[in-house]
């Protein structure tokens, strides 16, 4: 534990020391950076894919379910992702330097107010090996050093993906400490990065309930929470038959665990009255296990759900199902079990869906719309460090620019108050 302690130390005094010069980096300079660190990910693709393989290795052995596999498998598919990615977030505005706002004052003050970096970002996460490059990269474009602490199944990938982040900054003349990724699996060192006030500005956590248990028992340092996406899609009434059967297939199927993967389906009373169990057959047929309640329950193939099925994140071919009275039904019970993270309406009424964008408080609020656009990159963000499901700084996807502070920059001419 000490020496572990003492090696979190020791990064975060490198990190700070980083942040220091990142904040005043040119922006073509970090620019510059990102579309190296995208070409040596292009340059590695057979060693990346050698350490997955070694990841994917233990986490089979470890016993990991088929969903979570997924989460960690690469192929060149999902590593020219990563590049694309990269590539996009180099390509995007500066977000440090912005003037938010500025005004003058009777006084004859002229007031700005102008985006600056955080400093440095912790981010600790689980199986998903791109987050290494997802969070080095927004954290770089933001102006912050980046201190990352991947999953124990993602350790082997996790370092070949940071090697190539390390290019890119050795390339462009930036200190290679500005996206350190921590060098060992003890569970030690996630304590270590939550109690290190003075050296991390802000946390970001991405994974189930082990971790965000820990983060909310155990955090000193401030938290973007990411927490459990337990995503709700509600057929209403007036929802369009062909458009429900397939954004509700997608959101369930398309990807299992993901964190924007619908995990229940309410259904409207006046839907199933029209059309019946459709959507819920539609689910049977593709292998999903639809665990109902109610009348649902009688549908041929369904299991009978039990209170603990709901706000649930299963993150497989599972998913919790439900009638409900009309959209004030389905508010009410996604107030109770959701976890403010994404949720779905499926209608064509105008009226219907304000009510529900308006009386939801989730980070994110789709209409006729699938659960898995909850992303950074689909949001136009390049990539995101993560889904922020709390109300303080930043919510929904944080991308480059919700990784950025303000500062307040006042003249005078020799002003003084009264």
């Amino acid at each position: 534990m000490e020496d572990v302690g003492k090696l979190m130390q020791e990064i975060g005094a490198k990190a700070r020391e980083a942040a220091a010069e990142l904040a005043f980096a040119p922006a073509e300079t970090k620019r510059a950076a990102l579309l190296a660190a995208a070409e040596a990910v292009e340059g590695a693709v057979p060693a990346i894919l050698a350490a997955n393989a070694q990841d994917l290795e233990f986490g089979r052995a470890k016993g990991l379910s088929a969903a979570m596999l997924d989460r960690l498998v690469l192929d060149e598919g999902r590593i020219g992702g990563i590049v694309a990615g990269l590539r996009a977030i180099a390509d995007q505005p500066d977000p440090v330097g912005r003037v938010l706002a500025e005004w003058d004052r009777p006084t004859g003050l002229h007031i700005q107010r102008v985006a600056t970096p955080l400093g440095v970002v912790g981010v600790i996460y689980e199986s998903r090996p791109n987050v290494t490059a997802d969070a080095g990269a927004l954290c770089l474009k933001a102006g912050n050093a980046v201190i990352l602490r991947g999953g124990s199944e993602s350790f082997h990938s996790s370092q070949a993906i940071h090697a190539c982040m390390v290019a890119g900054l050795r390339a462009a003349g930036l200190p290679e400490t500005a996206i350190q990724l921590v060098p060992t699996r003890d569970r030690a060192a996630v304590s270590a990065m939550l109690q290190a006030v003075g050296l991390i500005d802000v946390i970001v956590p991405r994974g189930g309930k082990g971790l965000v248990g820990l983060v909310q028992t155990e955090a000193r340092v401030p938290v973007f929470a990411h927490l459990e996406g337990i995503c709700h899609v509600y057929a209403d009434a007036d929802a369009d038959l062909e458009k429900a059967r397939r954004v509700v297939l997608n959101a369930k199927t398309r990807r299992t665990g993901i964190c924007g993967s619908a995990e229940c389906l309410l259904i409207d009373r006046g839907f199933y009255a029209r059309h019946g169990a459709v959507l819920i057959e539609d689910l049977l047929k593709a292998g999903v296990e639809v665990r109902a309640e109610g009348d649902l329950a009688q549908v041929p193939g369904t299991v009978p759900a039990t209170p603990e099925d709901f706000g649930r994140e299963f993150l497989d071919m599972i998913i919790a199902a439900k009638l409900v009275d009309g959209v004030d039904g389905a508010i009410a019970h996604i107030r109770r079990y959701g976890s403010s993270h994404t949720e779905s309406i499926l209608t064509e009424n105008d009226a219907t869906a304000a009510r529900f964008f308006q009386r939801l408080d989730s980070a994110i609020l789709m209409r006729n719309a699938s659960t898995q656009f909850a992303d950074g990159g689909e949001f136009g963000m390049g990539a995101e460090i993560g889904i922020a499901t709390g109300k303080m700084h930043a919510r929904g996807p944080v991308g480059a620019e919700q990784l950025t502070s303000f500062k307040y920059l006042v003249t005078g001419d020799g002003t003084c108050r009264a």
